[in-house]
């Protein structure tokens, strides 16, 4: 089975340098990592629950799970400074192509009532960004040893300098979007 990686060497990148007319190779946009982030607000009370998250986010991912504190206090959340409210992994290279086939091909169509996702996360440099409602979508996450369904975002990074450039490079990698009516 062709890999995520193989379909953007062989057929997108060819592709897009057609469309675009791009002359120097290094042109073509590229992904340059997916972020995973899961914040945990609870964790204000409750710390243990950051482990336990940072455990199913490393599993979702194939990669260690950094927990990320609290740069500064605020005291309306009671929240202190270096306090551990979330969990992050920066995935690269083969792991970030391999995320994000497992998510294309298995977790979105396993979303309850799916029509494809929005077109409008992109943040005007290229970059597509989307929020996960629930967790237990991928393959990895038990259902039966979770205690609760949290979120997390994900964050696709690309070297495409305009939306409209890290869209169809997506487009292209089989992201689903939702088309626009008409």
């Amino acid at each position: 089975m062709a890999t995520m990686k193989d379909l953007y060497e062989n057929e997108c990148r060819p592709q897009l340098a057609k469309d675009a007319g791009y002359k120097n190779p290094m042109e073509i946009p590229r992904l340059e990592k997916i972020v995973l982030n899961m914040g945990l607000g609870e964790a204000v009370q409750n710390p243990k629950i950051v482990e336990k998250a940072a455990a199913e986010l490393t599993r979702i991912a194939g990669q260690k799970a950094v927990i990320t504190r609290a740069r500064k206090s605020i005291a309306t959340f009671k929240l202190r400074e270096g306090m551990p409210i979330g969990a992050c992994v920066t995935l690269r290279r083969e792991k970030m192509y391999d995320f994000l086939s497992k998510l294309v091909n298995i977790a979105l169509p396993r979303v309850r009532d799916f029509r494809g996702i929005s077109p409008k996360g992109f943040d005007g440099n290229g970059n597509y960004s989307m929020g996960i409602t629930e967790h237990i979508i991928f393959p990895e996450v038990d259902y039966d040893k979770i205690d609760k369904i949290r979120g997390l975002n994900v964050t696709i990074v690309t070297s495409a300098k305009t939306d409209d450039e890290g869209r169809a490079l997506l487009k292209m990698l089989g992201m689903p979007f939702k088309q626009k009516k008409a």
